[in-house]
């Protein structure tokens, strides 16, 4: 059984998937994995899944809650949730007859039974075939933009429709508005272009293809989404609803099918074989959102973010299949392969122009931009005119390559030891501070959060562990020595979890360090295990896919838990993430906060009250000078006007101007694309971060005086 701390993935609106090639068969290729509208009934594997899961879950996860009616009633609800979230598909009268079965879903599981799914998927599909049907028929209607009408966006206040008539209302208030969405993206890009504005990342991925007819992109968005419902699969299905009752648990038990499990793999070690890019899914066609840096694909030079891939190949010669409206997963199936083989892609550029073809051998490949990046910034003068140097470390993820580590290879990859040789690096440079930046970080493995957290203490408890039979555990530091004992920025933001959490609050309750962002951190604090269901049953790694289970809950030294709390930070700056309902506290039956006694621990005494004190005053005076800063908090508070609101106007110039001034939806979306996507840079001086290096340096002179006060 693997412990590590579960990374927090954001709620994205598009899924970022590697290419990649592992040696791992997978039970899609190993058993019977049909559409689920050509299945009669359960595979009989399914059942021991299933009811392998439950054992797991009443004896070993930490709640102890008993797989009851008051989890099936959570199940109901959030396997209904994970099809039709906005409710425009299913019918009042649906949901009505399946209550019958709403205190059932306990006892279906603890047989083994999941004949409810199948049932509940197969209406879902007709009811997909009538909506997509409607939605073409609006989509070809005249619909009058300058009459006051409004479309009800609070998903809480949503309910379903009841009758035919009603369901045509809720489609045609969906298609006008998705039809402004479209003008409005258009007038957006023809701006940016008139004013040579060069768009970033996450805008080339949102960005559509203006020249297409709008009415024509719908009808094809809804074809895919049509094809993709009907595409999904016995695995997919058994992911879903096995998850809907994981979840009701706590919103971190989960199960994972074989494929996810892969993917899982690959995330955590950085190592895979393949071409080197992401991929996103849109309206039909495989986008590519970013490519690898050191790739296959980057060395090839030809792929563009941007670009559609629409056909794939496999060697010099083979057949190329069209690949346009078929599912994410079954594209990158064909894109994977082994190192120094072929593949083909025929793709149709970003820029415009004719369909071209490329050849791209396959290659090993190293998620460097998913490990800890470095630089070393000169900004700010000191009292002999020198410049100051910050070491600023970049880390999105705790990782650590698990199968080389259990297999003992010297050479194996984690965050701790390519952080060590940075601060080795750091030490030579002769830096006034370090930055540590989890502000992207969802979390990882909870080994190396206690180990990189060692490279900044001597030794001491750096987290401590609750399981579900009240048993606390510490977890220290044993290491003597460290790689950097100097001033230390830890920066966090909203989308920091889990082991960032640890390390951030360990930090702070040393006193070793002072944390700078939002308000407050994610607030995940349980740690997951990951059970491989076919290593325990058939000694078959991978076959019947994992269940990642809650065990425990973590405290920091002095006893607080971050469960649903997050750690604070010493000093906040504003930012957009800060207001996006996306931490522990947003999320479905989490778990609550609790506390434990404190451990014991040195004080490095390297923050105090008024040392904070006198910072915030620096930095508020700072940022209530700063343009950037003026013009962010201007966007942060429309952000949270229209994100509370309940209701989208869809008169064409209400809403256009509405959009023009800013638009919450798309300003949530950018956010998640930019936290999953590698940064080009890094190390950016923008505003935010020039008053991160201010804060520093105002850190680095506080203790300067107070090691000479002491040394004197």
């Amino acid at each position: 059984m693997r412990t590590y701390i579960e990374l927090t993935w954001r709620a994205a609106v598009v899924g970022v998937v590697c290419l990649a090639f592992t040696t791992i068969s997978t039970a899609a290729q190993r058993r019977s994995n049909p559409p689920v509208e050509e299945m009669e009934g359960p595979r009989p594997l399914d059942r021991t899944i299933i009811k392998q899961v439950v054992r797991f879950l009443e004896r070993e996860h930490l709640s102890k809650h008993a797989l009851n009616d008051e989890i099936s009633e959570r199940a109901f609800d959030q396997f209904l949730k994970s099809l039709d979230p906005l409710k425009l598909y299913f019918y009042q009268s649906d949901i009505d007859s399946l209550k019958s079965d709403r205190l059932r879903l306990d006892d279906f599981a603890k047989q083994g039974q999941m004949e409810f799914a199948i049932g509940v998927f197969k209406l879902f599909l007709r009811r997909v075939d009538e909506r997509v049907e409607m939605a073409h028929k609006q989509i070809d209607a005249p619909h009058d933009f300058n009459v006051e009408e409004e479309l009800l966006v609070e998903r809480d206040k949503l309910s379903y429709p009841g009758t035919t008539e009603e369901a045509m209302d809720r489609m045609r208030r969906q298609i006008k508005y998705r039809l402004l969405l479209l003008e409005s993206d258009k007038l957006r890009a023809e701006k940016n272009a008139d004013a040579d504005k060069e768009q970033s990342e996450a805008e080339k991925v949102l960005a559509v293809d203006h020249n297409e007819d709008p009415r024509e992109r719908l009808h094809r968005s809804y074809r895919t989404i049509q094809k993709g419902w009907h595409q999904t699969d016995a695995d997919e299905l058994l992911e879903l609803y096995v998850t809907a009752i994981t979840t009701g648990f706590d919103p971190h038990t989960s199960y994972m099918s074989a494929d996810t499990l892969e993917n899982f793999t690959i995330v955590m070690s950085l190592n895979l074989d393949g071409i080197g890019a992401q991929l996103t899914s849109e309206d039909g066609y495989t986008k590519l959102t970013s490519i690898v840096p050191g790739g296959a694909a980057a060395k090839d030079g030809r792929l563009q973010p941007g670009d559609r891939i629409v056909q794939v190949g496999q060697g010099e010669d083979g057949t190329m299949n069209d690949v346009v409206d078929m599912k994410l997963d079954d594209v990158v199936r064909q894109i994977r392969g082994t190192a120094g083989t072929i593949v083909r892609l025929s793709v149709l550029p970003v820029g415009g122009g004719d369909m071209q073809t490329y050849n791209i051998t396959r290659a090993k490949i190293t998620l460097d931009d998913s490990a800890a990046r470095s630089e070393v910034v000169e900004y700010g003068k000191k009292a002999d005119g020198t410049p100051y140097r910050f070491g600023y470390i970049d880390l999105p993820s705790f990782y650590m390559d698990m199968a080389a580590a259990r297999e003992n290879q010297g050479s194996y990859r984690s965050t701790t030891r390519d952080v060590s040789r940075i601060l080795a690096d750091f030490q030579e440079e002769r830096v006034d501070v370090v930055l540590l930046d989890l502000s992207r970080n969802g979390g990882g493995s909870l080994t190396e959060a206690i180990n990189l957290t060692g490279l900044f203490i001597d030794t001491g408890p750096v987290v401590q562990v609750k399981d579900r039979n009240g048993q606390v555990d510490i977890y220290e530091d044993t290491r003597g020595g460290t790689a950097w004992d100097g001033p230390l920025v830890v920066m966090t933001s909203k989308e920091s979890a889990s082991a960032s959490e640890i390390l951030a609050g360990a930090i702070q309750d040393y006193h070793r360090g002072i944390i700078v962002g939002d308000p407050a951190t994610h607030g995940k604090g349980t740690v997951q295990s990951l059970v491989d269901l076919g290593d325990r049953l058939l000694d078959a790694p991978g076959e019947m896919g994992a269940l990642k289970i809650t065990i425990q809950q973590f405290y920091l030294p002095g006893g607080r838990s971050t469960q649903k709390a997050g750690v604070k930070s010493d000093i906040i700056l504003p930012a957009i993430t800060a207001s996006i309902d996306n931490a522990e506290a947003d999320l479905d039956y989490a778990l609550p906060n609790d506390q434990v006694r404190s451990a014991r621990f040195k004080d490095y005494k390297m923050v105090d009250g008024n040392l904070l004190a006198g910072l915030r005053d620096k930095s508020r005076s700072r940022v209530d000078g700063s343009s950037g800063f003026a013009k962010l908090l201007k966007r942060i508070e429309m952000y949270k006007a229209q994100k509370d609101e309940e209701y989208v106007a869809l008169d064409r110039e209400d809403f256009l101007r509405r959009r023009a001034e800013l638009d919450a939806q798309r300003e949530e979306e950018e956010q998640a694309i930019e936290s999953q996507l590698p940064k080009k840079e890094v190390f950016q001086l923008d505003y935010y971060h020039r008053e991160v290096l201010d804060i520093a340096r105002d850190y680095v002179e506080v203790i300067s005086k107070l090691d000479l006060a002491q040394a004197s």
